[in-house]
């Protein structure tokens, strides 16, 4: 028998591999290069994403800064607008302790008691018109002085004097015909100096006494204004509320709505 023609037993180290081998390692090969491409690909892909999400992330911000924007644009709106109103409400309501005829001034003689009405329309508010409330309604000069005095310190903005001078009168004339009168610009001059605690005391103490006075309903508001001044603001809604709604088609009442309109937007723009 022929002896191995390699000598032993295998091929000698500087031979090709088995056709299986290299199959095997080109098998492999491929493999990792197909590997690397799919990795690519899935990292072009994620690329892909980062990039459509940074798009999305720069579109929502613009949509924010504009809502942002649009935003600031309508709560500076709503200022204004509560600021108008407000400003209009107090001119209404500072306009009703200046009425614009002069009074019967103190120094004037005393006219007859037949002439008592003439000199009542003088002044520059209607006479008191008292609907079921006890009293006289004959005029005496001395109150009528009296309480001329006081509206004319009311007219002159020198609300200190006027409520002294309208306490001084209720002193003299509790009951007296101008008393009603004499309660309601009481009041006014305490509201006028921001002193709210004491405005409300006496528009109370007129709507307790005085319940169908023609200024009830004024006297009301003024009740619902000076609770908002002592920021007691549940309070002072319900109040107004109860204005619009037993004063309907008043001025008390238009302006109670129109304050109840500030007070909300005002809440809005909080």
């Amino acid at each position: 028998m022929p002896k191995n023609l390699w000598g032993g037993g295998g091929p000698p180290g500087g031979a090709p591999a088995p056709a299986h081998a290299q199959r095997q390692s080109l098998a492999d090969r491929v493999g990792s290069l197909e590997q690397q491409m799919y990795n690519n690909s899935a990292n072009q892909d994620l690329l892909n994403q980062i990039n459509q999400l940074r798009q999305q992330v720069t579109s929502l911000q613009a949509s924010i800064e504009q809502l942002q924007h649009d935003n600031a644009q309508l709560k500076q709106s709503a200022q204004d607008q509560y600021l108008d109103l407000d400003s209009r409400l107090n001119r209404l309501e500072g306009g009703s302790a200046a009425p614009a005829l002069p009074a019967v001034p103190a120094s004037a003689p005393k006219a007859p008691a037949a002439s008592a009405k003439p000199a009542a329309a003088a002044t520059s508010e209607r006479p008191p018109s008292v609907h079921g409330d006890p009293g006289s309604l004959a005029v005496t000069g001395d109150e009528r002085t009296s309480y001329n005095v006081a509206f004319d310190a009311l007219k002159a903005g020198k609300y200190d004097d006027s409520a002294q001078l309208f306490l001084s009168f209720l002193e003299l004339y509790p009951n007296g015909v101008y008393a009603p009168n004499a309660l309601y610009w009481l009041g006014e001059s305490y509201y006028a100096t921001r002193n709210f605690p004491m405005a409300e005391s006496q528009f109370r103490e007129l709507l307790s006494r005085y319940p169908t006075h023609d200024k009830a309903a004024g006297g009301l508001l003024k009740v619902g204004l000076s609770q908002y001044g002592e920021g007691k603001v549940d309070q002072a809604q319900q109040t107004l509320e109860t204005v619009v709604a037993q004063y309907p088609g008043s001025d008390a009442a238009r302006t109670a709505q129109d304050r109840l309109q500030s007070i909300r937007l005002g809440n809005q723009i909080r």
